[in-house]
């Protein structure tokens, strides 16, 4: 077979049509004409349905099997010659038998289909930071994801040449058991398969695969970082923009801040904002020797329900045309609602299984069912959105002021906090946590460690992660600086303290001053703190009692707070770097002194500069 100029290519997608078996092999080019042909394609299986095309012009809808709704943690593994190297954070099988498995499912799962040779590009084609991959697949819905999600077609295998190296990315929907599914990493060979999901999350192996388990492995490696982070320039009333790069476990902001709107006083100031990227970003030193950063991808691939023009109006804007929706309620005029969306569902629509659906609708067991899956989501390109930047394309990508760690702390983290210096960030990252909510499979308010938010996506051992870091730091000669946010702070009856939203770019004006050194901060035991009046609150109705809460650091408290991370740091044994327990029992230290009283407290608020 001569599919491309690439021999090494040739055979292994040979190798792999003789264990699945397809009808036919068809290479993705990434033209409108061969998309227009899969469309056709699909419509005529049913795979995906046309919508509205004058109210959602180019919009498509598609529904997943009731199985098949959302990642698989469970059934996802690294496969390592050596399990201590997949570390505790993931789930480990040897490499022989996760190729044994998975083979019993991939023998003739495609036949009677067709195997599409998906050629892609993680990041600008030709850029020095960018990964090549090429996904098989045996889904038309999967290319069409594809070809919004990553960049397609013939310049990427002109760009691989006779010999690149690329990713090999193998999927079959096979015939989609539960009992059937696994998401398998081969590190050590550049190679994902995926069988048994035809959802996003799991078979779209640029994401989560390549994006950060492999990604990451590739990064320790290499001397670069692959972080689940958005990317978001902000440019100052002067012209000046700085960027940022942002973790956040979910349900806590992060589409939202990668796409913030202003508020109308910062907005009235001549403050823009420019979206890189809401989920990934691959960041390597330069030649100047700071840190630069690319989004790999080029669209987003975000959770519909709770999506509206309050909480993120440009993700709104974006998802009105050329967008895949998947899993939400679809309405008899060939539009889509989802929960806490836009409007109301019209009489006669039907729930994300397809069945007749109106709000408040009960199951078989008496409760109320919702309309669209929690997990309902949209495909977008990014070139959409109204904030988009057009450094995107630019094969450096873009340099980074600031690392900013967040989570969802009802009591305990103050609005914003600065690490003391890098070492001191890495600890923060490493520790840092999310109390669970309602929406979220657990107990409510439970606190869960999701180191820099990567817990679920770091395809090696999360110690050696953390010592990646830390080296990193010391290669850079213009760190960062790293801080940490938390939007969700409570008063006593579970009202938020912090409006959020836009509003959160008064936190990120202080964040960018305090990289240029322009104003200074309180030192506290876990960081730097703002002087209230460096924060511009004109505008906003806060109450002083909320922002002393706000930055209240309560010594008991957080010494509680170590203990927990104690316990979660051990599980690492010796493989955990030094200078992390070090980081440890230095805030230990500082905290004991503020709890005697040998350590001054914060001036309480005031909002002048007397």
């Amino acid at each position: 077979m001569s599919l491309t100029q690439h021999i090494a290519l040739n055979g292994w997608v040979e190798e792999m049509a003789k264990m699945c078996q397809p009808d036919e092999i068809v290479l993705i080019d990434g033209s409108a004409r061969q998309r227009e042909e899969l469309l056709q394609a699909a419509l005529a299986t049913g795979e995906v349905h046309k919508l509205s095309q004058s109210a959602l012009p180019g919009c498509l809808y598609h529904r997943t099997d009731p199985n098949d709704v959302a990642r698989t943690e469970h059934l996802t593994y690294v496969c390592t010659p050596v399990k201590e190297d997949a570390g505790p954070n993931n789930n480990w099988m040897a490499p022989q038998e996760g190729y044994r498995r998975a083979g019993k499912y991939f023998e003739g799962s495609m036949r009677g289909r067709t195997m599409y040779v998906v050629p892609f590009s993680m990041g600008p084609v030709g850029s020095p930071f960018s990964k090549i991959g090429i996904e098989l697949t045996d889904s038309i819905y999967v290319v069409l994801n594809l070809l919004i999600m990553v960049r397609v077609g013939k310049d990427v295998l002109e760009e691989l040449g006779f010999g690149g190296e690329f990713t090999r990315c193998l999927h079959s929907k096979a015939d989609l058991k539960v009992d059937h599914r696994l998401i398998l990493h081969f590190p050590e060979d550049n190679t994902i398969w995926s069988v048994g999901s035809g959802y996003g999350g799991n078979v779209l192996l640029n994401k989560k695969c390549l994006g950060l388990r492999l990604a990451s492995y590739m990064a320790h490696k290499e001397n670069w970082l692959a972080e689940h982070m958005l990317i978001v320039g902000i440019e100052e009333p002067n012209g000046r923009i700085d960027y940022v790069a942002a973790a956040f476990p979910s349900s806590c902001g992060k589409t939202n801040l990668a796409m913030l709107v202003p508020p109308e006083r910062l907005k009235a100031k001549g403050y823009r904002i420019w979206t890189v990227g809401d989920d990934i970003a691959w960041m390597r030193i330069d030649t100047d020797r700071k840190l630069w950063a690319i989004n790999p991808e080029t669209g987003f691939f975000g959770v519909a329900p709770g999506t509206n023009s309050r909480t993120n109006p440009n993700a709104v804007k974006t998802i009105q045309r050329n967008t895949i929706f998947t899993n939400v309620v679809l309405n008899p005029d060939g539009t889509v609602w989802w929960e806490d969306g836009d409007g109301r569902p019209q009489p006669g629509a039907q729930d994300w299984l397809g069945r007749p659906w109106h709000p408040g609708a009960a199951g078989d067991d008496g409760k109320p069912v919702k309309g669209a899956h929690p997990n309902g989501r949209y495909t977008a390109p990014i070139v959409q959105c109204p904030t988009h930047t057009f450094r995107m394309e630019h094969h450096h990508g873009v340099p980074i002021s600031a690392i900013i760690f967040g989570g969802r702390r009802a009591r305990l983290a103050p609005l914003v906090y600065q690490s003391f210096d890098w070492a001191h960030g890495v600890y923060v990252g490493a520790t840092m946590a999310s109390e669970l909510t309602a929406a979220q499979y657990g107990t409510q308010g439970e606190v869960r460690r999701d180191p820099m938010a990567m817990l679920p996506f770091c395809g090696y051992n999360m110690a050696d992660y953390f010592e990646h870091w830390l080296r990193i730091g010391v290669r850079m000669r213009w760190q960062p600086k790293i801080f940490h946010v938390n939007w969700f702070r409570q008063d006593e009856d579970g009202a938020y303290l912090w409006p959020g939203f836009g509003e959160n770019l008064r936190v990120l004006e202080w964040i960018l001053a305090r990289c240029r050194n322009d104003v200074d901060a309180y030192k506290t035991a876990i960081g730097f703190i703002p002087k209230f009046y460096d924060l511009d609150m004109t505008g906003l109705d806060l109450p002083a009692e909320n922002m002393h809460k706000l930055f209240q650091i309560d010594p008991e408290a957080w010494m509680r707070e170590l203990e927990d991370i104690e316990q979660y740091l051990r599980q690492f044994g010796s493989r955990l770097p030094i200078s992390l327990w070090a980081e440890h029992e230095a805030l230990r230290r500082r905290l004991e002194e503020l709890g005697s009283g040998s350590a001054k407290d914060p001036k309480p608020f005031n909002p002048t500069r007397t």
